[in-house]
């Protein structure tokens, strides 16, 4: 171009000179277009120039900017209309997306909501937040952007509402201003057409002039986004779709599609793909370069419907979440955007309408009964309001969940004979919704949600089958013979179950559902069914359902089997679920895991409250019921095994558990099964592979040596697991030495517990060695084992180099004076150390001045336990001297160390002057404990110290004037009525107490009463313990319910 121009005289050979001269590319062309404005102002020399030398890039430059501008125009509009049309109900302010390695195999295998209910709403184990911002750009400086990018969400998640919120920040310039178009594609429109070719489809949904000079030109970025791969008539199939790299040639949609995915047409476009996880399974993952899914979470609290808010009004969205509180299938439901609006729209309107005779639904049959028809509250509903929608409505939702259809155009709408659009009113119009076309005025149908084309499909198959005498699954009028409800009953259950990824789950839990009492009172009469043909039909039901449970005992336990069991519950028949939760809940399990109970209590792990925070199976498994029960042991969170037996085949289970893809167990207990050296290999080979578990409890087994060996060789390797306790294992010097090797190369290790294992000092410098190069551990318990001073000097050598360490439990090691000193020698410059157990050792006065001196110049031990030494009053006396400057140490254990009152007094003297001191435990009652109530104490654990009477008098004066105290310990003091009468008076002006522990005192009833007496002026009290003071069970009931009523939120154990 330069030279172009110094031949035309347009440049000058020093204008040239200084424009070789710049530096980049950016500066040279600035150059030249600063010294064209002079000689060529018009610009028509180099206009010339472009058209006649570079015709491709003359068009794109003049008629890029048109052509954009025209798009998002396009595109401003629809998303404004989309804006004012719908409604998005925003679960999260966080980022829309998370990152994720792949589709999973559940997400793969199964319906979209037996997915949500499986994992209780929660997001995925590993996902990372992606905001929209950073959808397409690198992750990392060395990374490239993707050209595909997969999203996958269940249906209702909100993919769309993404599309939409993508292509408003991008037409805003918020986001992503180098892409040239943004091109949003609905799959249910491409699914209109047989066949269809690139060039057709572009110009199809971007009918614009000169837009194939951006779209062919090679150099703009072009966003092409497919929203819902799974509405495509025929499946998406990568194996067997002919390659084509013709642009004109004509392909099935889906075919097209494979083309594009693979680069075989319109390589240069980047692609965002965005389907149900069952659907986008089935691009190849190594044509993926990047796969998020939906942020999708459970409510803290649903929100309501916008309405006119009045005084009546403002406590609904309370009662809405009190009642979805108590309903977990329901409330983990609500997870998913789409369901939560179904949910809360409905109990909203219950809510409001006040009706006294109709409880809150409890199912979710019951809750969808009410949705599609809220006039059913009235006194007599119209029985033909819901018999001729199900003639048309219903039985388009059901023949097209039999296809996996869930977009209709209107003339497949007028087919089955539904209005369109539906009248303002009707069923029609609560349960479709209107889609518009991204690029033309063509628009579809679809239900609000698929679980409500599930409902609609299931009463059609309901109200069908009572009278229907062929097979219903089939839509020809010539199919096998089935009469009677029961029959067809039967009939959906065998096609759900038999059904491909579970796509029929929910269809047959809302069939069950319409079975129920509560739902047949709500719709048996518009639906002309008797009350003796519902209880036959029940009964049917019930007895199905149960026997279908039972007769898969002896299998391991599938996700259809838990259906069936939620079909149960949702037919409202849950004697058998409610006996097995109890079961579970208190540790009645063992014996018991027989027939079907395996199968319920699979269903419990996703929906019981007992199982939320951790799946407790102690003492209840052999390996036969842990084999019905792994597949959905894969789901759980923290999961207890304890005292189970396990024998190595049981490992070998547990080991293949841990392997899994799916596994998202973070948590595993397995103490007290007598685990062998050969029984932890199956664990330590899933240890090389699992990427979820973080704490692994092994207390109490007898691994040994060689188990402490392999295992070792594990965590060398897994960089994910931070807490391993190996309590009671007989791992001894030997497998001390390998759990060190282990500390000088894992990354992830904080917590290591290896209490009691017979190691010595041997065993333990050799931790000691590695810990003076470790950087990471941050609790080491070796409590119980056969240190003496040489294992505590070598400790000590250790943390003058390692601030990293955290905790240190050292309890019962024959700790003597001698390696006391050495721990004080280390004390005074650990900069990390913020707490030290040096329980039941041999610790004198000599090691208690030692101490005293180190506290005097550390300023980060905060807890300090010393309970049975030898410190006698001198000792406690120098500690106490200490405690006085030390502003660092915030609890001091020091019972059983044979004190007398001087200690006390010096302590009390110290605390006086000391106000960080919270926690303070004592061995024996001295007058001087009415001072130290007069501190900054906030804890105080006098059990056993024998106060009697006037401990209790002395104490309860102290406590009128505390106002920092908040737990009192007074276990096994005989105090007495006269004592309680005391403490009852000083509870009645104390304000800062909120836990009180009086078991075993000898109060007795009238004792008892007073302490309940005097909590009618205090509120401040949270817990209390009148355990063992002899009072009866009709006299504990009396307490018990006086105090509850003067201080409902007290917890009593009685």
């Amino acid at each position: 171009m330069v030279n172009h121009m110094r031949k035309s005289e347009q440049l000058t050979a020093e204008d040239a000179s200084m424009i070789q001269g710049r530096g980049s590319l950016e500066d040279k062309v600035h150059t030249l277009v600063e010294l064209l404005r002079i000689s060529d102002p018009q610009g028509s020399t180099l206009q010339a120039y472009l058209q006649n030398s570079h015709p491709d890039e003359y068009n794109l430059v003049t008629l890029h900017d048109s052509v954009v501008q025209q798009h998002k125009a396009v595109l401003r509009k629809r998303v404004d209309t989309e804006s004012l049309t719908h409604q998005v109900t925003n679960h999260s302010h966080g980022p829309a997306l998370l990152l994720v390695e792949g589709v999973s195999d559940l997400q793969q295998r199964e319906h979209d909501l037996i997915q949500v209910s499986v994992n209780r709403g929660t997001a995925p184990l590993h996902g990372r937040p992606l905001g929209l911002d950073r959808l397409l750009a690198p992750l990392t400086r060395v990374s490239t952007a993707p050209r595909v990018t997969l999203t996958v969400g269940v249906a209702g998640s909100g993919k769309t509402r993404l599309v939409h919120q993508f292509v408003r920040l991008w037409i805003s310039g918020k986001i992503f201003p180098d892409l040239s178009l943004v091109i949003p594609v609905a799959c249910w429109e491409l699914s209109s057409f047989d066949r269809l070719s690139v060039e057709r489809m572009l110009r199809s949904i971007v009918p614009y002039e000169n837009v194939d000079v951006i779209l062919n030109g090679g150099i703009c970025k072009v966003l092409l986004i497919f929203d819902g791969l799974e509405e495509f008539r025929t499946p998406l199939d990568f194996s067997e779709a002919p390659a084509t790299p013709d642009p004109r040639r004509e392909l099935l949609v889906s075919d097209l599609i494979t083309n594009i995915v693979r680069g075989n047409l319109l390589p240069g476009v980047t692609l965002w793909l965005l389907s149900r996880p069952g659907v986008g399974s089935k691009v190849p993952a190594g044509l993926v370069d990047r796969v998020t899914e939906e942020n999708s979470c459970m409510p803290s609290r649903p929100s309501t419907p916008s309405a006119p808010r009045s005084h009546a009004s403002e406590d609904t969205p309370h009662q809405v979440w009190d009642h979805l509180s108590c309903q977990k299938p329901v409330l983990i439901l609500c997870s998913v955007p789409g369901i939560c609006r179904i949910v809360t729209t409905t109990l909203s309107h219950l809510v409001r309408a006040e009706l006294e005779d109709i409880p809150l639904p409890r199912t979710l049959t019951e809750i969808y009964a009410h949705y599609c028809w809220p006039h059913l509250t009235s006194a007599d509903p119209s029985s033909g309001s819901i018999r001729k929608p199900l003639a048309t409505l219903g039985r388009m939702a059901f023949y097209s969940l039999l296809r996996r259809r869930h977009t209709f155009s209107e003339a497949e709408l007028r087919t089955y004979g539904v209005d369109v659009p539906p009248p303002l009113g009707t069923l029609g119009h609560r349960v479709l919704q209107r889609e518009q076309s991204w690029s033309s005025e063509c628009v579809s149908w679809r239900f609000v949600h698929t679980s409500v084309q599930e409902f609609l499909g299931a009463l059609f198959y309901y109200t069908s089958s009572r009278r229907g005498m062929f097979d219903l699954f089939s839509e020809s009028s010539v199919s096998w013979p089935r009469i009677g409800f029961p029959s067809h009953y039967r009939a959906a259950l065998q096609k759900s179950n038999s059904a491909a990824n579970g796509n029929l789950d929910f269809f047959m839990r809302f069939l069950s559902g319409l079975l129920s009492s509560a739902v047949g009172g709500l719709l048996g009469g518009a639906l002309g069914v008797g009350r003796e043909e519902q209880v036959t039909q029940r009964t049917m039901g019930t007895t199905l359902l149960q026997n279908t449970v039972v007769g898969s005992g002896g299998e391991a336990v599938s996700m259809r089997s838990i259906a069936t069991v939620a079909c149960l519950a949702e037919l409202q028949q849950g004697e058998w679920i409610r006996s097995v939760e109890e079961d579970l809940i208190g540790c009645r399990l063992r014996g018991k895991l027989k027939g079907g109970v395996c199968a319920v209590l699979a269903y419990l792990l996703q929906v019981s409250d007992a199982c939320v925070d951790e799946t407790h199976l102690s003492n209840c498994l052999d390996s036969a019921s842990l084999k019905r029960l792994l597949p959905q042991l894969l789901y759980c969170s923290k999961l207890r095994m304890e005292n189970n037996e396990f024998k190595d085949d049981a490992m070998e289970l547990l080991g293949s558990l841990l392997s899994a893809k799916d596994c998202r167990i973070q948590s595993l207990s397995l103490a007290e099964n007598s685990i062998s050296s050969k029984g932890i290999k199956p664990l330590s080979r899933a240890l090389l592979v699992n990427r979820t578990l973080t704490v692994l409890d092994l207390h109490g087994n007898n691994i040994g040596t060689k188990g402490a060996k392999v295992l070792a060789e594990a965590l060398k390797l897994n960089q994910v697991i931070v807490s391993v306790n190996l309590q009671s294992n007989s791992i001894e010097d030997e497998g001390a030495r390998a759990l060190a090797d282990v500390l000088q190369s894992n990354r992830k290790l904080t917590s290591l517990n290896v209490q009691k294992n017979s190691i010595g000092p041997d065993g333990v410098k050799r931790i000691a060695d590695s810990l003076k190069k470790n950087q990471i551990l941050q609790d080491l318990n070796v409590s119980s084992n056969h240190l003496g001073d040489l294992g505590t000097v070598a400790l000590a050598q250790a943390l003058m180099v390692n601030h990293t360490l955290c905790t240190l439990r050292l309890q019962s090691n024959s700790v003597s004076d001698k390696g006391m000193k050495a721990l004080t020698q280390a004390l005074r410059s650990n900069k990390g150390l913020t707490s030290l157990n040096l329980r039941e050792n041999s610790i004198g006065v000599e090691g208690a001045k030692a101490i005293a001196r180190a506290l005097q110049e550390n300023n980060t031990l905060a807890e300090l336990d010393l309970t049975a030494n030898l410190l006698h009053d001198e000792g406690v006396t120098a500690i106490a001297g200490a405690v006085k400057a030390n502003r660092a140490l915030r609890s001091l254990h020091l019972q059983w160390n044979f004190m007398k009152g001087g200690a006390a007094k010096a302590l009390a003297r110290s605390l006086h002057s000391n106000t960080s001191i919270q926690l303070l435990e004592w061995c024996r009652w001295n007058r001087t404990f009415e001072t130290l109530l007069e501190t900054f104490l906030c804890l105080c654990s006098l059990q056993g110290v024998s106060a009697g009477k006037a401990g209790a008098v002395a104490l309860a004066e102290a406590l009128m004037v505390n106002q920092t105290l908040h737990t009192l310990d007074l276990r096994g003091n005989s105090i007495g009525m006269a004592g309680a009468k005391a403490l009852s008076s000083a509870l009645k002006t104390n304000r800062s107490l909120r836990s009180l522990n009086l078991q075993e005192n000898s109060l007795g009833m009238d004792g008892a009463i007073f302490i309940a007496t005097a909590l009618r002026g205090n509120h401040q009290l949270t817990y209390i313990n009148l355990q063992g003071n002899g009072i009866g069970e009709s006299g504990a009931k009396v307490v018990s319910d006086a105090i509850r009523a003067d201080a409902s939120e007290c917890v009593v154990d009685i």
